[in-house]
């Protein structure tokens, strides 16, 4: 992996952040890299709120990676802090590298410093490679996800 840094994002990420989002099938209808207002705007959001970690993965001062990681404290399963990865990105030079798996490795080594006692994400159904690979890392798919367009 070399000299890989995984940091927080900053504004100057966004628009290879945006970038990686739009580039697959799913990202190119919902992304939109003309415009980084938004992308600008919620960072702003994140970069305030404590719970959440915005993070990229930099490899000779490239992003080449990116995932946000939720911190979310509950009180199912006895008042249990779970954590939510979402947006994990990796730069299509990088595919197959073991990019990947160092930034799941990251967002799983931050949940347990946070206190999470649980790991939790989604995936397209349409993901088949993607699910492969958070199984190989341990995920189970244990659930159905539902959603709402609002």
């Amino acid at each position: 992996m070399g000299d890989l840094v995984i940091r927080p994002a900053t504004d100057d990420d966004i628009p290879a952040i945006v970038a990686m989002l739009a580039d697959d099938p799913l990202g190119a209808q919902r992304e939109s890299p003309d415009d980084l207002t938004p992308y600008r705007t919620a960072l702003k959001r994140l970069s305030g709120d404590p719970h959440q970690h915005l993070v990229v993965a930099v490899r000779e001062h490239r992003v080449v990676g990116t995932l946000q990681l939720t911190i979310i404290p509950g009180l199912s399963r006895r008042g249990s802090t779970r954590s939510i990865i979402e947006g994990v990105r990796i730069h299509a030079d990088e595919r197959g590298s073991g990019l990947g798996t160092r930034l799941i490795e990251w967002a799983v080594e931050t949940s347990r410093s946070e206190g999470c006692q649980l790991v939790q994400l989604t995936s397209d159904k349409t993901r088949i490679d993607a699910h492969r690979f958070y199984e190989r890392l341990g995920f189970e798919a244990s659930h159905l996800g539902f959603k709402l367009s609002l």
